[in-house]
């Protein structure tokens, strides 16, 4: 092969694996089979190890490409993240309308209800198309770095394709399926290692595991939620 040849079939089966990785963890609606889907990771491998200088962070065989770490970095958040404040009856739920009321000087404002999944809160920061960073919420003004373990999550994009800011900020919540979790344990204790206890606790920890490998053998899960910056779609 020619290096042309080369540079264009590398950017086939990454655009290949990109979209068959979005259909299988994203829409769960796989088209191929898991044989033809390593075929193709495990060429795009042996082309990537006869040309390194082809490498990059965004390639499908870069989730997992990061030696342990000694521990995370601080992450500033340019906006605040707020944690998610509790109504448990009407009355609380009404308390709460009256202090957004008061704080919006206004009682007409659209409400949007959606489901609440309970994992760890983080935000995902895009640059020019590619994702350069994954925090933790921390105390909401400064969380910790942990962009190499959301990296091996494969419902996270390493980059985003189509119309959309230079720089922005989304996020969300990342989980641990039930059905996921419960296979998990099933192998634990097939290999005589103790189940974990809880999802929420399970998928909060994996994301501060030092080891990426550790985090990659976990089958994680993300929910977007929200747009931090620039400013979000006019609708929910």
């Amino acid at each position: 092969m020619t290096s042309l040849d080369v540079l264009n079939r590398v950017a086939e089966l990454r655009a290949s694996l990109d979209y068959h990785n979005h259909r299988y963890y994203v829409l769960d609606a796989t088209e191929i089979s898991d044989a033809q889907y390593d075929v193709l990771i495990r060429e795009l491998r042996e082309l990537e190890t006869q040309h390194p200088e082809l490498v990059t962070p965004q390639s499908p065989t870069q989730r997992v490409g990061a030696e342990p770490s000694s521990g995370f970095a601080q992450a500033a958040h340019a906006v605040q993240m707020f944690s998610l404040g509790n109504a448990f009856d009407d009355d609380e739920l009404m308390a709460w309308h009256r202090r957004t009321a008061e704080t919006l000087e206004s009682e007409a404002f659209d409400m949007a209800c959606e489901l609440k999944y309970d994992g760890l809160a983080v935000a995902l920061t895009y640059e020019n198309g590619e994702l350069v960073r994954g925090a933790t919420r921390g105390n909401g003004t400064v969380g910790e770095d942990v962009t190499l373990n959301l990296r091996t999550i494969r419902s996270i994009p390493l980059e985003v394709h189509g119309d959309f800011p230079a720089r922005f900020e989304v996020r969300g919540e990342v989980v641990f399926p039930l059905s996921a979790f419960q296979r998990f344990n099933e192998e634990r204790i097939a290999k005589e290692l103790p189940p974990y206890a809880h999802p929420r606790n399970t998928a909060a920890g994996s994301i501060r595991q030092i080891d990426p490998q550790d985090v990659a053998s976990r089958p994680l899960d993300i929910f977007v939620y929200g747009v931090a910056e620039p400013i979000g779609p006019d609708t929910q």
